[in-house]
């Protein structure tokens, strides 16, 4: 089902064993818009710390309580590598995080069937792995902020239409599948949904995002009710309206 993100901000986090804190924000790859993971304030019980957890330990979300059991201990939590998210999160900071939960790195899983890369056995030298540290510390894992990407400007072809307003995701794939745009400044009131696949560029330094469809097209597109679910009927007269292919064919 798709849902909106920000509604998300806020929800509880349960372990195993009690509560860990609240969803404060998400991380996307910017590459495949695939959501890596859910940053979670831990408020008081950890001093305010803030962990990431894999979408992947989310079980069964209980919507109407705003909750979100996680399959996780609160002292594997506890014990997890601190880092800051306030700051670009490194791969070497992932592959730590990764060893401390033995998750599988998603960087790691192939593209297009192709065989895993080989992982070097253990006990190779000192050297070898300095260099993996090294390297890791180079990789740019191209995670962003949902929060951090909210306000950005789009600009169409032809002009600026708005603003990013917030962003739907496929709550089963964490796969983000829509940003909503706002465009108050120039529609006042009407609210469009625009698929990631369809930008163009975005520019992060200038906080904006390039679109490549006319201003025109999008003033006639099927608006966005956010009081109303997003289903496969109102998906189909999106993806009609502007002749584009569809995600789920």
């Amino acid at each position: 089902m798709l849902r909106s993100l920000k509604e998300i901000f806020g929800y509880k986090i349960r372990a195993t064993d009690g509560n860990i804190g609240n969803v404060h924000d998400f991380f996307f790859d910017d590459e495949i818009w695939a959501i890596r993971y859910v940053v979670v304030d831990t408020g008081t019980w950890l001093s305010g710390r803030k962990v990431l957890l894999v979408p992947s330990v989310v079980e069964q979300p209980e919507w109407e309580r705003r909750l979100l059991p996680v399959d996780l201990r609160k002292k594997q939590v506890e014990e997890s590598p601190e880092m800051d998210t306030d700051k670009p999160v490194s791969r070497q900071a992932e592959i730590d995080l990764h060893e401390h939960y033995d998750w599988s790195p998603y960087w790691l899983i192939p593209p297009h069937g192709l065989a895993p890369p080989i992982t070097p056995a253990k006990g190779k030298d000192e050297e070898e792995e300095k260099e993996k540290k090294q390297e890791g510390e180079r990789m740019d894992p191209h995670l962003r902020s949902v929060k951090e990407v909210m306000g950005y400007h789009i600009q169409a072809l032809d002009g600026e239409v708005g603003h990013v307003e917030e962003f739907i995701a496929d709550d089963s794939k964490w796969f983000i599948r829509y940003m909503v745009v706002d465009t108050r400044n120039w529609l006042p009131g009407k609210k469009v949904l625009i698929p990631p696949d369809w930008i163009e560029r975005v520019s992060w330094e200038d906080r904006k995002v390039s679109i490549d469809l006319p201003r025109e097209l999008i003033k006639n597109s099927p608006e966005y009710n956010p009081a109303a679910p997003v289903n496969r009927r109102y998906e189909e007269r999106l993806y009609d309206y502007y002749g584009r292919p569809k995600y789920w064919d």
